[in-house]
């Protein structure tokens, strides 16, 4: 037998058992559900199969390297040698983001988090944000009700993130209360002596009435191969408002597979503002589910890859019900020989009359060896809806760079502006300034 399909074939079990030391290791990980939640899992992946480039939601994307590298889950008790020092913020000025959730390879490191006391009074008293295990006794019931519901959008990656979760980040926002100050919570891979697989999980309940701003940022410090296997479930109650960014900025070594999970009940808004830039192969899966009527639901996403990167899309939004709102814009940045993948379904039914969805890809190509893949997808079956969706691939027009040199600009700072302008329709709509002046940088620097 092949030795690759072999490996295939041995390589979910052995994560799998990997997972079940974690379980064990951890005294907390029977709390809230945890338990019945990691034998679920277990089940659903010890089923399933690794995916390849046959599968169609894969066949952009051949993660078959990874079946190479004996990725090994750390060890639930190691401390993290990490020290404030060595963290690198997404954003120049730290008082931007002064509440700080960090877990280094999946765990919790409270040494590196902050709450900041002077903001706790306008925060209110039933909100939180931690870990599970500092979680309040009197929420265990909703985090185990919205974490056996996790089973509804299992793939295999996020299964075995589940038959493997022991800890998670949560955002709990009480009703009709609305916290300014955004939360940013920052997962770090690092490299041990063996390749690192971590399993970060996010939880995130909006109440009725609540608003959120918060930023999920996956970063890796150290050199070696790192595995970021993360999910994140979101929770938007009635009325709520949930602005959620996502920032992956992995290192070179890394491969990283991720899932947004989101709920939104009536007349609740949820933006998204997916950034990605790092990592040597990344997928990300977003699926939003409409179970109320008039939701409002914001996609937004960058993708700026060079080298030999590969970076997949693929988002689901299942409109079930009158009234929904969706716009969904996913631009694509590919320079050098990097391969750019994007795939956007948009379901609409029939209960789902009155809808108004809009879905639009457009790329842009920096060398005649940049690759893009884009499917843009729209499912109707609701007769009274106004829908559209529609893709473009292109490089910089000769005639605009003419143009702008005509007015006195170089060819370089042509193209440039070009390209921050390509760009700017998605970064100016993130919610912080200091993290908008960031990714200009990281895009000016793409472009040396």
């Amino acid at each position: 037998m092949n030795t690759k399909v072999a490996s295939r074939d041995a390589y979910l079990p052995e994560l799998v058992n990997q997972c079940r030391k974690l379980g064990k290791a951890k005294r907390e990980a029977c709390a809230h559900g945890l338990k019945d939640v990691r034998d679920a899992a277990v089940e659903y992946v010890l089923g399933s199969k690794f995916p390849t480039t046959k599968d169609e939601e894969w066949r952009f994307t051949d993660i078959s390297e990874i079946l190479d590298i004996p990725f090994q889950v750390p060890d639930v008790n190691r401390e993290s040698s990490l020290k404030l020092s060595d963290l690198t913020l997404p954003v120049r000025d730290k008082n931007a983001l002064p509440l700080r959730i960090v877990f280094v390879n999946g765990y919790y490191v409270p040494s590196l988090s902050s709450i900041d006391a002077s903001l706790l009074p306008t925060l209110g008293m039933e909100f939180f944000a931690g870990n599970l295990t500092q979680a309040p006794g009197n929420y265990s019931d909703r985090i185990q009700q919205y974490l056996s519901q996790s089973q509804e959008y299992h793939d295999v990656f996020a299964g075995l993130n589940m038959a493997g979760l022991v800890d998670a980040a949560v955002i709990y926002v009480p009703k009709n209360q609305a916290i300014e100050t955004p939360i940013h919570i920052l997962y770090i891979a690092t490299p041990g002596e063996t390749p690192t697989l971590s399993l970060p999980h996010c939880l995130v309940i909006a109440e009725p009435g609540s608003s959120i701003t918060f930023v999920e940022d996956y970063t890796a410090i150290g050199k070696g191969s790192t595995f970021t296997n993360a999910v994140t479930q979101v929770w938007v109650g009635e009325n709520a408002t949930v602005n959620h960014t996502r920032l992956q900025r992995e290192s070179g070594e890394a491969y990283h597979v991720g899932l947004s999970a989101i709920a939104q009940a009536r007349d609740s808004r949820y933006t998204c503002n997916a950034i990605s830039l790092g990592a040597k192969i990344s997928r990300h899966n977003l699926e939003v589910l409409q179970t109320g009527e008039q939701t409002e639901t914001n996609l937004n996403g960058l993708t700026m890859i060079a080298n030999e990167q590969l970076a997949d899309t693929h988002s689901a939004i299942k409109l079930t019900k009158p009234h929904g709102t969706t716009n969904q814009i996913h631009k694509c940045i590919v320079a050098d020989k990097a391969h750019g993948v994007f795939n956007g379904k948009i379901f609409v039914p029939k209960p789902a009359q009155l809808t108004n969805a809009a879905q639009l890809s457009r790329n842009l190509l920096l060398s005649p060896k940049a690759r893009v893949d884009t499917k843009p997808q729209l499912e109707i079956t609701a007769d009274n809806v106004k829908c559209s969706h529609g893709a473009t691939v292109s490089q910089l027009e000769d005639d605009e760079v003419f143009y702008l040199q005509s007015r006195g600009l170089n060819q370089e700072d042509s193209r440039n502006l070009l390209i921050n302008a390509f760009a700017a329709e998605i970064l100016n709509r993130l919610p912080i300034a200091s993290l908008r002046e960031t990714l200009y940088s990281a895009v000016n620097l793409m472009k040396r």
